[in-house]
């Protein structure tokens, strides 16, 4: 009798689902994603409200805020869910309508999983779709002047006419065109880069009207000078110097023991402090300077000096903000104020001045001459609107900032899709083998975009859709859409109803990768185990198999 070595077979640590179960219930979760954010797309969208961790609450329809809260327990959701993350990073804005895209694009394929295609042939079909549709929008796009003010703010504002603040005209359009102007930086060839996270704060501060807010040339920080009192709290024209390093007598990185003989010893010890603080001070006012801010922290003895010496000074200043004063009014940050020159002071600044907001205080630095940085203030009513105002105009600056990085404009309003569905329809019928299934449903796939904008504006929606067919059947009248706002059939160029280029094509590219992802998984294997409830029997230890049982196992016949 053959001997045969010990086997152990772990039982219940792992689970498995594969084949069609596995796709199917990736499809049901993908659209469930789809069908909780379909509402909020469009002009005449609905608003979610969320209680979200901390048990606050959070009001508003932009897609990516909404999925963020929501805890989902399948990781296909998950995967649904980081999509929309990922177009909110990349380009700020469509994160509804890839969610959209993507959950029809896994609907529309359940027909044909159902009849037995392989996963990968419906990938190659859809591939091929992403490819033309890219080729479509090229050749539909038009250029945009971006020096246009007017251009620029039709489309930021048809962008932004489908969150809460569209019902405030201009207003955020006008912020996010002069904080992306303003901190923008040539690149040469008609290009402009925009560091929106660096280099634009949005300082939130309740009270007031919505239309009191503006974008400063200058920066803007909560914080106030160090002794009121002594300091100026208004500089016209001021000369600042920016430092990263403490001034106060330098402590030694260890314990520091110091054994003193005299009693002397002690006042030669406080006088040496003195003189180090002294010499510290000259160095910084040798370069007349009437701001001083610093990153770290400032002795009481150098703050007599400053203030003795007419300076003002900050202390504990954030890094990011200390960076953006230095973009604003052209200063260099310091390490050591022995190294200090005269090209390191900032003198762009046109006014320093603090002002009690509320019941805080600010200072503000503007009137800069060439701001490289800026600080867009936002008054308003409540937390709770400010902060949807502030999630639209991050979405707002981040179309203008598109924009000047790749200045072409697509027409809105369902157009854009309805053009790449009437074209990859036509194409279809040259694709050769089973591909051409697949195709032509991503096609149709296309149509959810305009279908769901004509939900959420109350239209019948079989009647809106069957004219739209019907004018872009040809593949002519490219930019007739819907105007999410009265539900008309227009030309989106009279109504200037339009999409930023980066942002569709992103859509696109992300929806069709993560259909094709989702559908290329055919199981879920978990190896989590489950939590024994109370009171439950101790689990099974693993069963080590004898030669005995090895030998009475029925064999598979060949």
């Amino acid at each position: 009798m053959a001997l045969h070595a010990p086997v152990l077979v772990l039982k219940d640590s792992l689970k498995r689902e594969s084949g069609a179960k596995v796709h199917q219930a990736n499809i049901q979760a993908a659209k469930a994603v789809a069908d909780i954010i379909r509402t909020t797309l469009g002009p005449r969208s609905m608003l979610k409200m969320l209680l979200d961790a901390g048990g606050g609450i959070v009001v508003t329809n932009d897609g990516n805020a909404i999925l963020r809260e929501i805890d989902i327990a399948h990781p296909a959701a998950k995967s649904m869910i980081e999509l929309s993350r990922t177009q909110d990073e990349e380009v700020g804005d469509g994160t509804t309508s890839v969610i959209v895209l993507a959950g029809e694009m896994l609907h529309v394929a359940q027909a044909f999983i159902d009849k037995n295609y392989h996963p990968t042939v419906i990938c190659r079909a859809y591939t091929k779709a992403l490819d033309d549709a890219i080729a479509v929008l090229d050749k539909i796009a038009m250029p945009v002047d971006v020096n246009d003010r007017g251009a620029m703010l039709g489309l930021v504002k048809s962008s932004i006419g489908t969150k809460f603040t569209g019902q405030f005209g201009d207003l955020i359009a006008d912020l996010a065109i002069d904080a992306t102007t303003t901190a923008g930086v040539d690149l040469g060839q008609g290009m402009r880069e925009v560091d929106i996270k660096k280099y634009i704060k949005v300082e939130k501060v309740p009270g007031g009207q919505l239309e009191d807010s503006r974008v400063l040339k200058g920066v803007m920080i909560n914080k106030d000078v160090v002794t009121p009192g002594k300091m100026r709290r208004k500089i016209v024209n001021p000369r600042i110097i920016l430092l990263d390093c403490p001034v106060e007598y330098k402590k030694g990185e260890n314990q520091t023991n110091a054994e003193l003989m005299k009693e002397e010893d002690w006042q030669v010890l406080l006088e040496m402090e003195e003189e180090y603080i002294k010499n510290q001070s000259a160095q910084i006012l040798k370069f007349k300077p009437d701001l001083v801010i610093t990153e770290k922290g400032l002795s009481d003895l150098a703050i007599h000096y400053l203030s003795k010496a007419g300076v003002s000074a900050i202390r504990r200043l954030r890094k990011t903000d200390n960076n953006r004063i230095a973009k604003a009014c052209g200063a260099v940050i310091v390490n050591r104020p022995e190294e200090l020159q005269e090209s390191d002071v900032g003198t762009g600044a046109g006014l320093f001045e603090v002002k009690k907001i509320g019941d805080e205080f600010f200072a503000f630095i503007v009137d800069c001459k060439d701001p490289k940085a800026c600080t867009v203030l936002l008054r308003g009513a409540s937390k709770d609107v400010l902060n949807e105002v502030e999630r639209n105009l991050q979405d707002a600056m981040s179309v203008a900032r598109n924009i000047l990085k790749n200045p072409k404009l697509l027409p809105g309003g369902g157009a854009t899709e309805l053009t790449v569905s009437a074209t990859l329809k036509q194409k279809s019928s040259s694709v050769e083998g089973v591909e051409k299934w697949p195709y032509e449903a991503a096609a149709l796939a296309f149509e959810a975009i305009p279908r769901t904008l004509a939900q959420n504006c109350g239209l019948n929606v079989i009647r809106i859709m069957t004219q739209l067919q019907g004018k872009h059947a040809n593949g002519e009248n490219a930019w007739v859409g819907i105007d999410g706002r009265s539900g008309d059939i227009v030309d989106m160029k009279e109504r200037k109803i339009w999409d930023s280029y980066s942002v569709k094509a992103q859509t696109f590219k992300t929806a069709i990768e993560a259909a094709c992802m989702l559908l290329r998984i055919d199981d879920i294997v978990s190896g989590i185990k489950k939590k024994q409830a109370p009171g439950a029997s101790a689990p099974k230890q693993p069963q080590i198999e004898t030669e005995g049982d090895a030998d009475n196992e029925q064999m598979i016949p060949e």
